[in-house]
């Protein structure tokens, strides 16, 4: 009897993981425990003990570093841009302003 019960679980089971796989809105047990979060630097399922949340998604605390050098970031020291995370420091060298007098300093200023 037992063995029957085991089995009409799994199966019960295996619907419930295609179904909330399928659908958008996750079941209660994937949001329980974590199952469907996706860090986007690795791809690989987020859970609880290792989340941390930044631009809006779930990331693994290794994975939560600027793209560009690698440093540790805080939810509160990050910008993102087209889905990747960056110190403030990358993110204004790489995506900020250009051109004459922007990012080398006054000893690069021409007097005439």
């Amino acid at each position: 009897m037992f063995y029957l019960e085991k089995e009409t679980f799994l199966l019960y089971f295996r619907s419930q993981e295609s179904r909330s796989a399928a659908s958008a809105n996750p079941s209660k047990f994937a949001q329980k425990f974590g199952g469907t979060d996706k860090c986007p630097r690795c791809g690989e399922s987020v859970y609880a003990a290792e989340k941390v949340m930044g631009a809006g998604k779930a990331w693994h605390k290794n994975c939560f570093r600027c793209a560009k050098c690698g440093k540790s970031l805080e939810s509160t020291t990050l910008t993102e841009k087209d889905g990747e995370i960056y110190c403030k420091a990358c993110y204004a060298k790489n995506f900020g302003p250009k051109g004459f007098g922007f990012g080398q300093g006054a000893g690069a200023l021409v007097h005439a």
